[in-house]
């Protein structure tokens, strides 16, 4: 294994083209208007925006019908409201790692698929893109995409055509057609249609407030409440349903490495949090209000009798708009980890792949199993695998101060700086490994730990795996040449 870790500073391979100012209009595109970039290093002269444009991004794509659908199902597991309200924002707070993370964007002119090269080596890096990147991606775009469809069935029925199976698939394949297009289009498209969805679905938003806080029960508790064990147990399940959206974006660099490397990496780490954290926020608690009057466990049909009939038509279109710019960012990034784990393919065309195994899986959800049973149970497994994910990330721009070299991360040969012993940085391997695998000890969801069943059914998968991640990668890396940035 290498002894030491490849000098961050970014003076060392930086060409004269890369350093001059920026003199193209539209910098990454093609003259269709798709993004021609995929993986590769974004030169300076490429590079604009502002740090701000990071809010809508992150906010359009958090004013969704999962969100409400969460929320809702935090009262039915037995919080109280104000309980479930706690829940919802310690369980967003987290959006502030996914704040963290993207400050490598504009550092390294890469996207996190790259940068994790740093982490893992050049080949562990292609293991770590093909199932933290691409799998979990997928996954997620699948439900998604299921949480949209529903919405979208309810406006085709009121249409009075039958919703059977023939037009579930062909809504399904619609609303997918519609987020892969903004994905293939790319960054520019995601940053300019992004502010007009933001503003619209604030409005829209803002009406179902109103009555929803009209039949709130604001002292709501449940005629059994829960104490002692069962109800820290309940609380940590809760905040691990939530963090579980800001943690599935280990990506979000994907988002700012456009903008110039000069540019403050507070603010792109704020506007990327508070982006995620405020709509988030808001959505949820809404879902947990409508649960106080409702019963959430049928969302759709729920939150149709709080509001008015003339109304509801533009409630459900709001509702596919949101999931679409949620799953246009899941899908870019999805299709940067498919060129990251060494397929050779285009990033428009990746984009599609991933949208056709998507829908398949969107499919199943919907026709076969429970969905509502599997947006829980997929959610808190995951959090077994991206809260250490997020957590050795996140440790690795401490260490280094964010100094990354994003020419030298883009070399794939055994020369590489990055590429370690045989292409694997055993310390990041070891450390996710041990972080995975201190999670699963402790998760109580789908299967209880051993460790969870001698705590009382307590699931500590999160806090623990994010401890033991960032521990493990701070202490082996420690010590070593250039670990903390200064060459």
């Amino acid at each position: 294994m290498a002894s030491t870790l490849p000098d961050p500073s970014p003076d060392a391979r930086r060409t004269a083209a890369e350093a001059a100012p920026a003199t193209s209009p539209r910098p990454g595109l093609t003259g269709g208007g798709v993004e021609s970039h995929g993986i590769d290093h974004i030169p300076d002269s490429e590079r604009r925006g502002r740090p701000r444009e990071l809010f809508s991004v992150w906010a359009a794509a958090n004013v969704n019908y999962l969100s409400l659908v969460v929320g809702g199902a935090l009262v039915l597991m037995g919080l109280s409201l104000w309980q479930a309200v706690a829940v919802i924002v310690v369980g967003n707070a987290f959006w502030a790692l996914t704040g963290l993370l993207a400050v490598s964007g504009p550092a390294a002119g890469a996207p996190s698929e790259v940068v994790t090269r740093a982490v893992y080596g050049v080949r562990g890096n292609r293991v770590n893109n093909a199932v933290t990147g691409w799998m979990i991606s997928v996954c997620y775009f699948a439900l998604n995409l299921a949480a949209a469809a529903t919405a979208a069935f309810t406006l085709v029925g009121r249409t009075g055509l039958p919703v059977d199976a023939v037009v579930k698939t062909a809504v399904v394949v619609l609303i997918a057609a519609l987020t892969l297009a903004i994905s293939v289009y790319g960054h520019a498209a995601i940053v300019r249609l992004y502010v007009p969805i933001t503003l619209a679905l604030t409005a829209v938003f803002a009406v179902v407030a109103v009555f929803v806080v009209r039949h709130t029960d604001f002292g709501h508790v449940p005629d059994r409440p829960l104490t002692g064990g069962a109800l820290w147990a309940t609380l940590l399940a809760g905040v691990g349903l939530i963090a579980s959206g800001p943690l599935s974006y280990t990506t979000s660099a994907d988002f700012s490495r456009y903008l110039p490397r000069t540019v403050s990496a507070t603010a792109v780490a704020g506007w990327t949090a508070l982006g995620g954290f405020l709509p988030g926020t808001v959505v949820c608690c809404l879902g947990a209000f409508a649960a106080t009057a409702v019963d959430m466990s049928d969302p759709q049909r729920a939150l149709a009798e709080l509001l008015p009939g003339w109304f509801e038509p533009v409630f459900l279109f709001a509702l596919v708009l949101g999931t679409v710019a949620l799953n246009a960012l899941t899908a870019y990034s999805a299709g940067l980890a498919l060129q990251a784990v060494g397929i050779r393919i285009r990033r428009s065309l990746s984009v599609l792949v991933d949208g056709a195994v998507s829908v398949s899986l969107t499919l199943y959800a919907l026709l076969v199993s429970d969905f509502l049973d599997t947006v829980g149970n997929v959610l808190q497994l995951t959090v077994v695998l991206l809260g250490p994910c997020t957590a050795v990330y996140a440790t690795d721009i401490v260490l280094r101060r964010n100094r990354y070299d994003g020419a030298a991360l883009t070399d794939e040969t055994p020369g590489s700086p990055f590429w370690y012993s045989a292409g694997v940085n055993l310390r990041g391997a070891s450390a996710l490994v041990a972080g995975v695998t201190a999670s699963a000890l402790c998760v109580d969801t789908v299967y209880a730990g051993p460790l969870a069943r001698a705590l009382g059914d307590l699931d500590l998968a999160l806090p623990v795996g994010l401890v033991v991640a960032s521990g493990v990668y701070a202490v082996s890396m420690r010590g070593l040449r250039g670990a903390r940035g200064d060459g």
